[in-house]
């Protein structure tokens, strides 16, 4: 793990706009930003749905405008933070990502710098091989 650089904070930063700009209770809570081996930094928000298996994550929405908007250049960080719902203590937050979006990223670039919670530390910055560790790849034995 290391210390997040300015461009870390950028990433934190406009993760944290993202939402605080679309928040909707109950449909729009996660943000994300990353940035491409080629410089491009690009948000998204999660996609919520009555239906469980339609919802999207924040970090998957980032990757797809990513490559639509400028093909398929890698990941080079990517950061998710939560808003907190009316009435709940705290601000906006740097969260991990989940199982699914672990895997997604990898798949997309298993070099990816994740920044994640470090407690009470505030964030820090990991690679997603750490927090995916003994991968899935198909046609392996």
């Amino acid at each position: 793990m290391s210390k997040l650089t300015g461009k870390d904070q950028e990433l934190i930063d406009a993760a944290t706009a993202a939402i605080k700009s679309r928040y909707r209770n109950d449909w729009q809570e996660v943000g994300a930003a990353m940035r491409t081996r080629g410089g491009k930094l690009v948000t998204g928000v999660n996609l919520d749905a009555y239906v469980g298996r339609g919802a999207v994550c924040a970090e998957a929405v980032a990757i797809g405008r990513a490559l639509t908007e400028d093909g398929d250049k890698g990941i080079d960080t990517i950061v998710a933070v939560r808003h907190p719902k009316p009435g709940e203590k705290g601000d906006v937050a740097v969260v991990s990502p989940c199982g699914a979006c672990r895997e997604l990223i990898h798949d997309y670039d298993a070099k990816a710098r994740v920044i994640v919670p470090n407690g009470s530390k505030g964030a820090t910055v990991t690679h997603i091989g750490d927090l995916l560790p003994n991968k899935y790849r198909r046609g392996m034995t």
